[in-house]
């Protein structure tokens, strides 16, 4: 195993290693929600990463405590990342969990430098912070504290429900800093999420999470993400999904239509030829030009969401609007009764 090749991209690993190999201490516990997953716990020597400057992110820094993720999701595209550590992309990324045990520390030192100017911090954007693993590491509750501490803002993407265990810390976070959270629910299909996304919290659970933050205070969007072609794209679909996300509360919704990039790519047509051989010819030529859909196909699922996020009364989010929880305006002056409006509409990371 690569260790000295832990790097958050092949560019990176060419310059330097982020930890030492004698740093690594590998773990297994032998309880049932963990059974079958080995831990692999570092000591990092940097946790925010600077996005490369070809990528599509609207955002320019992340933190990722863990590398792999027990969700499972079958179409992952942060599989690749294990390749780097000489670990498998497929089954080795669902039950290899590489653990920054030191992240905490090492963001509020990274937050305390002159040369830090206080940007967006976007978490969540390679695995979920909120796996499964966070239940026993608890790397979260620092780094929001962190963040906080330093008012700086930032942003989380989770499947995980384990996020309103750190509801306060959030709370209080939002009161210095402007902070945005994001669920994502691609489909509502029962059927669909237990092949696709085994290690997950069902939907109905994340769009409670979604429930649970509006009805707090925290503005909270749901990125519908992946539509997946053929299995969770008809209209009937769609319409279900933008039901139970409005019925929630989401502020709003932001479909993404499923891309497939090396390392994901094989997987998840490993899976399709499994699951749904019928398919495999009709995802060949989908995805023929790359690891995107073609653009009058994500054109048409775009506009079908849209249309059904107006009927449903939450809006669709536009380009460069970060999602956020404003700070509180200033009490005012005189002892008038204040007025409360409504929250904020989020967008995507």
């Amino acid at each position: 195993m690569r260790w000295d090749h832990l790097a958050e991209n092949p560019a990176a690993a060419r310059n330097a290693a982020l930890f030492d190999a004698d740093a690594v201490t590998t773990r297994t516990f032998d309880t049932p929600e963990f059974r079958g997953i080995t831990f692999h716990e570092v000591r990092a020597r940097s946790i925010v990463n600077r996005v490369p400057g070809a990528s599509r992110m609207p955002f320019e820094w992340t933190v990722n405590p863990y590398r792999g993720c027990t969700h499972a999701c079958v179409y992952c595209f942060a599989r690749k990342t294990h390749s780097y550590l000489d670990l498998d992309t497929g089954l080795g990324f669902d039950s290899q969990i590489v653990v920054k045990v030191n992240a905490p520390e090492l963001l509020r030192s990274h937050l305390g430098s002159r040369r830090w100017q206080g940007e967006h911090i976007a978490m969540g954007t390679n695995v979920d912070c909120y796996q499964r693993a966070e239940g026993r590491y608890r790397l979260m509750p620092g780094i929001i504290s962190a963040l906080r501490d330093h008012a700086n803002p930032f942003s989380i993407l989770t499947k995980g429900t384990l996020i309103l265990r750190d509801l306060d810390l959030l709370k209080q976070a939002s009161q210095v800093t402007d902070v945005g959270i994001s669920v994502s629910v691609g489909f509502v299909d029962h059927e669909l999420w237990r092949t696709v996304e085994p290690g997950t919290p069902a939907p109905e659970r994340r769009l409670d999470v979604v429930r649970t933050l509006a009805d707090q205070g925290i503005g909270c969007g749901v990125l519908m993400a992946p539509v997946i072609p053929f299995l969770g794209d008809q209209p009937a679909q769609l319409r279900a999904t933008v039901r139970a996300i409005a019925a929630a509360g989401a502020t709003s919704v932001t479909p993404l239509v499923l891309h497939l990039r090396p390392g994901a790519r094989e997987w998840f047509m490993a899976w399709l030829e499994q699951h749904h051989p019928y398919l495999v010819r009709r995802y060949e030529r989908l995805y023929a030009e790359g690891a995107y859909a073609p653009k009058w196909y994500q054109r048409r699922i775009t506009g079908q969401v849209h249309e059904l996020a107006q009927e449903y009364g939450i809006g669709p989010t536009r380009p460069g609007m970060p999602r956020r929880t404003s700070r509180p305006e200033p009490e005012p002056l005189a002892p008038e009764p204040v007025v409360q409006t409504g929250p904020t509409q989020l967008s995507l990371i």
